[in-house]
């Protein structure tokens, strides 16, 4: 045998372990921190790749997919003194995953903190009412302060929503009151402009009714018409000054006059029978003294 060939298959096998102790794979949704001696040196992957045997190092794989972490604010005070506990959901990835290995030991528990003094910040300048009713408002400032704050981690704040909001059972029963009390106010405020909307049209026909007379003999008429042809007894009570400005009463007697008087038999004409005089005449009481 050769005296080269226990070299050539030293130096083989020495290729092969360096070959496979510097082969990397690295998933698409992954991201890899590379250490040269201790210092950074970029960010490898997806795919696969090499690096310096004995000289580069991956510590670190970053997930650059999109996270969902939850968290809940309890006993949180609003501006108003009201207790509430809020339970808030927060989309986050990583879009710079050398700052985020780098720049913070623990980037998960970076922004869940960030997000809790957000979210206790928040609720603390809001008063209750708009806690409830502008919850859109509040996740956007939410977002842009947790964004504002990540950033120099690498890290992006999508959105951050507040899915619920607990508040004691004692205020509850005074929130209900008040959208009640709410409910009436607001119905009592629709029921007078209704009110004020009638009076202006009824004024506004009141105008066109003296303007134009022969209209106002047309309702009268069109009115009449209308309870006759229901064709039930009814008592139409008719101010007299709309009796005297319309004729209703005339209009009135002659209908009644015409639908109450029976018709008369058929045959010639006849004339009533002449009154006979009478047998005496009419004798003016006797004076005294006369015969």
């Amino acid at each position: 045998m050769n005296s080269a060939t226990p070299v050539l298959i030293f130096l083989v096998v020495l290729a092969l372990i360096v070959f496979f102790s510097s082969l990397r794979l690295c998933n698409e949704w992954q991201r890899k921190v590379v250490l040269r001696l201790g210092r950074f040196a970029g960010v490898r992957g997806p795919g696969i790749f090499f690096l310096l045997p004995f000289v580069e190092t991956t510590p670190f794989t970053m997930d650059m997919r999109v996270i969902t972490s939850s968290f809940v604010a309890e006993q949180t005070l609003t501006r108003d003194g009201a207790s509430v506990t809020v339970d808030t959901i927060v989309y986050w990835l990583i879009v710079d995953a050398g700052r985020a290995a780098i720049q913070v030991s623990n980037y998960t528990q970076a922004v869940m903190g960030a997000a809790q003094g957000g979210l206790r910040d928040i609720i603390g300048r809001s008063d209750l009412a708009t806690l409830l009713s502008q919850r859109r408002e509040l996740d956007e400032q939410l977002t842009t302060i947790l964004d504002e704050q990540t950033e120099a981690w690498g890290i992006k704040v999508q959105s951050v929503q507040i899915r619920d909001i607990k508040v004691p059972d004692s205020l509850q029963d005074a929130l209900s009151r008040m959208a009640q009390a709410e409910r009436e106010r607001q119905a009592r405020v629709i029921l007078g402009e209704s009110e004020v909307t009638v009076a202006q049209l009824f004024s506004e026909a009141g105008e066109i009714y003296r303007e134009h007379p022969t209209a106002l003999h047309l309702r009268g008429m069109n009115m009449l018409y209308e309870t006759m042809r229901s064709g039930v007894a009814s008592v139409i009570v008719v101010p007299s000054s709309a009796l005297e400005t319309m004729n209703l009463g005339v209009i009135g007697g002659i209908t009644a006059l015409a639908q109450s008087a029976p018709a008369a038999p058929a045959g010639p004409a006849s004339t009533p029978p002449a009154r006979e005089p009478s047998e005496s005449p009419t004798r003016p009481w006797p004076i005294p003294g006369q015969p």
